[in-house]
């Protein structure tokens, strides 16, 4: 049973780091409740806290960029010239080589909830696929059981909640039979979490007995594979590469073996896929180079002239965008881990960032967001606010790349492969994904010479859901175009 009193070690580092009030209601709580607010204020890490208090709110620091950089080099969506065409059949061969050998497991962020989409629950369970009305989870297990059964491979998928939908989503999958997979080869694991500040530097109460926190971002999978075991669990496998991406995409190329094989025969560590920008003014990172390095720079730090920059053929200078689709070693994250990353990104935080005075950490640097949050004041008022009222830190996973020994980017289609579901309507919502389900599945079915009826104006008359386990590319669909009808306008079409 824990104490009433509240141990002498825990007032005095409250005080020294001027965090009392997180013990104003103690003497209102039971014991359990005193021994969980305990337990979360000896999980704080105070030197990282006060660091942060002291950069992102006393001195309301922001990230940088660096001082000289150009637009970073990249290999495009489909080969220039004999030798390059040659290294990208050897890449494919080995690509579909190492998915054949279990050398590459699915790794999806999926901490967000469908709170934006008008879902409670977790945006992974999300209804998207334009006919069946598939779930953005199923759409991803079908699509790795279909690449288990092609490879004649077992490709595990390695899944990471947020304290928010841990429990929902180990529950959605539990539910629905974990949709085909081997539960064994499913591994479901929470990231970390970050405390909430108030402009004044004091960390927020969510209730009397709890700390307001928010997950730590997807910079955080690195340090959360290491921790919940999900690497160690890799290794017993025999996975060798990450394919990393996040839930809110349907239209992503999971195993890519065009993708896998340039990574590795690069010898690249973490490598990304990118689109060219929609506009000078599209609201995603842009790849750059600096002292040698691939690094993103978000679009909020990118200044309007350099953004709107053209070259000769009028294409944006700085046009690659980050799309937070990743190859990653698994020896380079055990290497982040083992080592911390604070002796590692020296130089990065020399040119970007002020490093906070802490120990080394496997944290990549903060970012701050201001957002309004709800939470308890000291006067036990619940306070919801209408206005931003506070600070959440998360980190991101593009940081990582900086850090790399070789990092090397492939251009994608945007229709072939981005399709994000962020908004409930207008851009990046489910309408414009579905509809981008149905432009690609259009686009395969035409390259495979089966008809597809249009309006007069060239849009698509009919809705098309090409099932993964029906094909997963567009050779995949050419393969089996006697086994496909003939399409009229107004059908719906489900391929499976």
């Amino acid at each position: 049973m824990s104490p009433r009193k509240v141990p002498e070690s825990i007032k005095k580092r409250l005080k020294k780091h001027h965090q009392e009030h997180l013990l104003t209601f103690w003497e209102q709580l039971g014991p359990d409740q005193q021994q969980d607010l305990l337990r979360q204020i000896e999980d704080l890490d105070f030197l990282k806290t006060d660091a942060c208090v002291e950069d992102f709110i006393k001195k309301a620091a922001s990230a940088s960029i660096p001082a000289d950089f150009t637009a970073a080099p990249f290999y495009s969506n489909s080969p220039c010239g004999a030798e390059q065409q040659q290294k990208y059949a050897e890449a494919i061969k080995l690509g579909k080589q190492l998915i054949s050998s279990g050398k590459v497991a699915a790794f999806v962020v999926a901490g967000g909830q469908g709170t934006r989409l008008g879902l409670d629950g977790p945006k992974g369970n999300f209804p998207i696929s334009p006919v069946k009305n598939k779930t953005l989870f199923q759409i991803f297990a079908e699509t790795i059981l279909a690449v288990s059964k092609k490879y004649n491979a077992v490709c595990p998928w390695y899944i990471m909640t947020s304290p928010l939908n841990h429990s929902e989503t180990v529950e959605i999958f539990k539910k629905n039979n974990y949709y085909g997979l081997n539960p064994d080869d499913i591994f479901i694991f929470q990231q970390g979490t970050f405390a909430n500040f108030s402009f004044d530097g004091k960390i927020l109460l969510a209730d009397k007995d709890k700390i307001s926190v928010s997950p730590d971002g997807h910079g955080g999978s690195l340090k959360a594979l290491h921790r919940s075991g999900a690497l160690k669990d890799m290794k017993k496998r025999g996975v060798e590469f990450v394919s990393y991406f996040q839930i809110d995409n349907p239209l992503i190329t999971i195993f890519d073996p065009l993708f896998i094989g340039l990574h590795a025969l690069d010898n690249s560590q973490i490598s990304s896929r990118a689109v060219i920008k929609a506009g000078p003014e599209e609201k995603v990172g842009s790849f750059c180079i600096a002292d040698g390095k691939i690094m993103v720079i978000e679009y909020s730090d990118l200044p309007t002239k350099l953004a709107c920059r053209r070259n000769p053929d009028n294409s944006l200078v700085f046009g690659l965008a980050s799309i937070a689709i990743h190859i990653i070693n698994l020896d380079f994250i055990e290497q982040l881990n083992a080592k911390g990353l604070s002796e590692l990104k020296a130089s990065m935080f020399s040119k970007r960032h002020r490093e906070p005075s802490h120990p080394a950490s496997v944290s990549l640097p903060l970012h701050k967001a201001v957002k309004k949050i709800p939470h308890l004041d000291c006067h036990d008022n619940f306070i919801v606010p209408t206005e931003p009222n506070g600070i959440k830190l998360e980190s991101f996973i593009f940081d990582a790349l900086p850090l790399a020994s070789r990092s090397i980017i492939l251009q994608t289609l945007r229709g072939e492969e981005f399709g994000p579901v962020k908004n409930a309507s207008g851009f990046d919502s489910a309408q414009t994904a579905k509809e981008m389900m149905i432009c690609r599945a259009a686009s395969w079915l035409e390259s495979a010479r089966v008809s597809i009826p249009r309006k007069p104006d060239g849009s698509i008359d009919c809705v098309i859901e090409i099932a993964p386990g029906f094909a997963l590319d567009r050779d995949d669909v050419k393969a089996k175009q006697n086994q496909i009808c003939k399409i009229a306008a107004g059908d719906k079409v489900y391929l499976s």
